[in-house]
């Protein structure tokens, strides 16, 4: 069916209803991303109206990445409404073509919108991400306002006699350089011995280079200075992998992080949920586009109730918030991260596939 006139021309305006859904959508994030982001970051010394709008631009593919599969569902169910409401998808039912043939198109459409999430909005957005959260730490530390970040764990090093617990508000260069430090140094019996505050904390080879330092010592007058070290056995590759968030990372990129990260004895489970739910991603479309035409096939003809369209947007809506909550479960390792991402999917899939049957072949 694919390869018929027929079939081109489904496929065809599937790919331009996508492109213009893809266009709008996009737009709107611009516009929503660029008012929040000059509205965080227009005090800042080396704010501009053009770095603003960089910023915003790095940003957009991953965000777009997370509106894919809701917009898999609002496409397929526009294309087929479009098309039954012209009586196209009637004469093509009078001329002995069965649903599971015109659909194909629509079904193969949906499977490289998926595949080209994955090989290209991806790592645009994995890359442009990182630039932007960079950028935005430059922006920060250059008029001393770093912002918390949620991401930055504390880090805790032990070497020889030493106890050093490290945290930061924010970070740059993938986690070789710190902002906004704080340092704790213990005794072996586990008492807090020094602390130091820092501006930022750069990871160098046996140390760690420590500027604007503010030393406290119990009983002591606290002291500054400009620089101090403060030796450490960890590998800049070591800090990669622990700070590197999963969205970050680039799909084909994935499997290797994940084999580093065992390396290193850190938990590859958002990793390797990131992973399956990339590598599902076309299969989550395809249902999303089943459960589009469940919805969609017969509304023109049987004049149904604005009801049965809003309960197809309800269905996709509510498989996208399972998977994203079952998602959530295989990163923290309640469940295998191949469980938690492709149950869903499978499900969703089959559901679909069925009430199609149902409604088409009894």
């Amino acid at each position: 069916m694919i390869f018929s006139t027929l079939g081109r021309y489904f496929f065809q305006r599937y790919v331009v209803t996508t492109f213009w859904f893809l266009l709008g959508v996009s737009a709107i994030i611009m516009l929503a991303d660029f008012s929040e982001t000059t509205r965080k970051l227009s005090g800042l010394a080396e704010y501009s109206v053009l770095g603003a709008l960089g910023i915003t631009l790095m940003r957009l593919p991953l965000i777009l990445q997370q509106t894919i599969p809701t917009l898999s569902l609002f496409i397929g169910m526009t294309v087929l409404i479009a098309l039954n409401r012209r009586y196209e998808l009637v004469v093509t039912r009078a001329a002995g073509i069965s649903v599971w043939q015109f659909i194909f198109p629509f079904i193969v459409g949906s499977f490289l919108l998926g595949l080209f999430t994955i090989l290209v909005i991806n790592p645009v957005g994995a890359w442009g991400q990182r630039e932007s959260v960079s950028m935005e730490a430059s922006w920060r530390q250059a008029s001393n306002r770093a912002k918390a970040s949620k991401f930055v764990p504390w880090i805790r090093q032990i070497s020889d006699d030493e106890d050093v617990i490290i945290g930061a508000k924010s970070y740059k260069d993938q986690g070789a350089e710190l902002i906004d430090v704080v340092v704790f140094h213990f005794d072996k019996g586990g008492a807090v011995i020094m602390r130091q505050d820092a501006r930022t904390a750069k990871l160098e080879n046996g140390y760690w280079l420590l500027t604007d330092v503010l030393e406290n010592r119990p009983g002591e007058i606290p002291s500054r200075k400009a620089t101090e070290q403060v030796r450490t056995n960890l590998k800049q590759e070591y800090l990669q992998e622990s700070l590197e968030q999963p969205e970050n990372v680039a799909f084909l990129d994935l499997s290797r992080k994940i084999e580093i990260s065992r390396s290193f004895g850190i938990s590859t489970k958002a990793l390797e949920t990131q992973f399956h739910s990339l590598l599902s991603l076309p299969i989550l479309l395809v249902a999303m586009t089943l459960i589009a035409a469940t919805v969609s096939l017969k509304f023109s003809r049987f004049a149904q109730s604005r009801s049965m369209i809003l309960g197809g947007i309800v269905s996709g809506f509510v498989l996208y918030v399972v998977s994203v909550l079952v998602k959530a479960f295989g990163s923290s390792g309640a469940i295998p991260p191949s469980v938690a991402v492709w149950i869903p999917v499978i499900v969703a899939t089959a559901l679909g596939a069925t009430i199609l049957l149902h409604q088409e072949d009894g």
